[in-house]
């Protein structure tokens, strides 16, 4: 079977790292699947980038233009918000040309508009969608937040600063005629996505199975490396939350500081067998700072298996997550997942059972969670077996091959 994906980056960002890990566990189960990116990172020949330097950049350029004229010129939301007005015709390339089955991961910034997409849809293959956020299922963002107004119409996008219909409107209205042709069927890599998508006005009816995102199992071993060169004293429990950017907001690091401080005034057995390890792109490292816990900061971490195979905790304070790939990698080498659980992180985590998920995002809540983790110490070739079983990019790749079969 001869599969073309297509995404933004081959290495860039999570959907571009799982769409890779796709792309891998596909080749492996016999398929000829190869990927077409606008931002290419790697040196795997199965990725071409399309498209000339000129077009890309105008692709990318012209589209922010007019986002920036809609939302008031305002520099903060201008990478929260995606129109799909730019990007590249594939049609005619020879991967295209040649395969049984089209997947489409995350395509925005220049990678594909919604024109291109309906051009796709000429060509009479099946096509997939997976989808790594809302954004299929909104006008324009990619995380609704407390905003409901996906679930009717979209206006006065709260990303834009407007009143009564706007670039939301229309975005989410051409996406309503695209999805009215047929021919596309979704995958959400979550259950809690699927669900998102079922509430939207836009995809209530759509055809969309669950198949979570590919994670390389055998790459990342449940070994406890008790000496590191962090100079963590070995008899602290150490506790590992990280992000390629840790002060994006929806991440949650306001909320890791606040738990710590109420550890430190309220749990000071507690506070006394945790470390902190925190890794990701940070902007403002006086952040930390605000921290009650002993913690070391590792900056931007090029293999996370170092990080886990010390760690004894993974924990996710996010405000919502699609999937949740800190949860797998930190299980996978043997750690406890303490998780808020909004989001995918339910599929991924089992409460009391593999990890922990708070009822709330409440600093005493996610404590409580910590408590638990390290008076409740799992096995750890046990939670490598969790994530091999359900996570593996092999097991995800044939559900997927199974899924393009039906569809053939």
């Amino acid at each position: 079977m001869n599969i073309a994906l297509v995404n933004r980056s081959d290495l860039l960002g999570g959907a571009a790292i799982a769409t890779t890990r796709l792309m891998h566990g596909l080749n492996e189960a016999g398929a000829n699947a190869r990927m077409l990116v606008m931002d290419k990172r790697s040196d795997d020949d199965r990725v071409t980038r399309v498209g000339s330097w000129f077009e890309q950049r105008y692709n990318f350029l012209a589209e922010r233009l007019g986002i920036f004229t809609h939302n008031g010129f305002s520099r903060n939301t201008l990478f929260q918000i995606d129109t799909a007005t730019h990007g590249s015709d594939i049609c005619n390339h020879p991967w295209v040309q040649n395969a049984d089955v089209i997947v489409l991961g995350w395509i925005n910034q220049g990678m594909l508009s919604l024109k291109s997409i309906e051009k796709l849809l000429g060509l009479g293959k099946p096509i997939v969608w997976v989808m790594h956020d809302m954004w299929n299922c909104t006008g324009i963002c990619h995380h609704a937040g407390k905003c409901t107004s996906f679930e009717t119409y979209c206006h006065s996008c709260p990303l834009t600063g407007t009143t009564g219909e706007d670039i939301s409107t229309s975005t989410q209205e051409h996406k309503r005629r695209l999805y009215e042709h047929g021919g596309i069927h979704f995958v959400a890599v979550s259950h809690w996505l699927e669900q998102k998508c079922r509430y939207s006005s836009l995809m209530s009816d759509a055809d969309i199975s669950v198949i979570a995102n590919p994670f390389p199992t055998a790459q990342f071993m449940p070994t406890l490396e008790k000496q590191n060169s962090w100079g963590i004293d070995s008899s602290k429990h150490i506790a590992v939350m990280g992000a390629a950017r840790l002060d994006d907001p929806m991440k949650g690091l306001d909320v890791l500081i606040e738990t710590s401080r109420f550890i430190a005034n309220e749990m000071p057995d507690l506070a006394r067998q945790l470390h902190l390890v925190l890794y990701g792109n940070l902007r403002d490292t006086t952040l930390l700072r605000q921290l009650q816990l002993p913690f070391t900061y590792l900056g931007y971490v090029t293999d996370l298996r170092s990080v886990y195979q010390h760690a004894h905790i993974v924990i996710s304070t996010s405000q919502v997550e699609s999937f949740g790939y800190t949860l797998v990698e930190g299980m996978a080498c043997g750690c406890t997942p303490v998780t808020t659980g909004d989001g995918g992180q339910t599929d991924i985590v089992k409460h009391l059972q593999n990890g922990y998920i708070t009822d709330s995002h409440a600093p005493k809540d996610i404590a409580q969670g910590l408590l638990w983790a390290v008076n409740n110490p799992l096995d750890r070739e046990s939670q490598h077996q969790w994530v091999e079983k359900h996570f593996d990019q092999g097991v995800i790749a044939k559900q997927h091959l199974n899924l393009y079969k039906s569809l053939i």
